[in-house]
């Protein structure tokens, strides 16, 4: 049978990202994310809000850019899987922590603390580095094909011979 594990995220940096790197010099952020609930208490049908806080980490070139991009008070669209670790407290009490491994990331918002003041949202993200080949030469236009020929119609099976072998 087969299974999923995906998971959406969109909501607000609550601090600034972590960033580590690995004895390989690999990189990885850790954040914590903010995501909010509104719901209509049944009793005194007041609006409640409930914040819900998500772990997430970033690996490599991904760590990279969260590093260097995102503050705390950012808004960001993560997408990513499920992972539970196992782990043991100082007090010898073994725990479980689920934590989101991220896969993908867009940063949501204006460009604030940036550059470019100009106030337009980009849809955030980075700008890729342009490609180094150039482009190709434009193709000749293509002719149109030529005309088909008109199909055949279809036999008479009246001018068959019934010596058919079955």
């Amino acid at each position: 049978m087969a299974s999923v594990n995906k998971v959406i995220i969109v909501g607000n940096l609550g601090r600034d990202p972590e960033i580590r790197y690995m004895p390989s010099g690999d990189a990885i952020a850790n954040i914590a994310v903010a995501t909010s609930y509104k719901s209509k208490d049944r009793n005194t049908g007041e609006q409640k809000e409930l914040t819900e806080w998500h772990r997430i980490s970033f690996f490599g070139r991904l760590a990279e850019i969260v590093g260097q991009y995102l503050k705390k008070g950012s808004s960001v669209y993560v997408e990513g899987r499920l992972q539970t670790r196992k782990y043991t407290d100082k007090d010898g009490v073994e725990k479980y922590a689920t934590d989101i491994i991220a896969e993908q990331m867009q940063m949501l918002g204006g460009r604030q603390g940036m550059g470019g003041g100009d106030g337009m949202d980009d849809g955030g993200g980075y700008d890729a580095p342009a490609p180094s080949r150039p482009a190709p030469p434009p193709r000749p236009q293509q002719q149109a094909p030529a005309p088909r020929p008109a199909p055949k119609p279809a036999p008479n099976f009246s001018d068959m011979d019934d010596d058919i072998p079955f």
